[in-house]
């Protein structure tokens, strides 16, 4: 695969206002390694080998262990997760497969029992900062170093 547009230096103010989107996000209060398990899971629907490798990566820093994010393509079949990152977890890939989904009541109502309003909206948000993140490093190519 070869890598396309460096949209970085193709748009650096389209780059600047992502990355400070993505800098608010992560200031929102939500656990570190809930949204790195939302980005990483958000990254493996959408094939993004960048923001998968990225965000192993940073998981690892907040604390995740190498079995849950290995269990994380699978968590509905594993106990590794709490209620809470089930929810997350179910929200995310509703939102991120939204087309098929719709966002269906059972997610929402799994989302609403276990964050407060203010957290759905955060976490939300930080669902399509990431689907977002994927689209450019996907349609853009653009591959992890070696």
């Amino acid at each position: 695969m070869n890598a396309r547009t460096d949209f970085y230096t193709a748009s650096p103010d389209a780059m600047k206002a992502m990355i400070a989107l993505e800098v608010a996000v992560n200031k929102l209060g939500l656990e570190p390694s809930l949204l790195e398990l939302v980005k990483l899971r958000s990254s493996q629907i959408n094939g993004c080998a960048f923001c998968i490798d990225m965000h192993t990566t940073d998981a690892r820093k907040a604390g995740e262990s190498d079995r849950r994010m290995h269990g994380l393509a699978a968590w509905r079949e594993t106990p590794f997760f709490t209620e809470r990152e089930q929810a997350a977890l179910a929200w995310t890939e509703a939102l991120t497969q939204l087309s098929t989904t719709h966002a269906p009541d059972a997610d929402y109502e799994r989302l609403q029992a276990q964050f407060t309003p203010k957290e759905q909206v955060d976490l939300t948000l930080a669902i399509n900062t990431i689907n977002s993140w994927n689209r450019l490093g996907v349609g853009f190519r653009k591959m992890p170093a070696l």
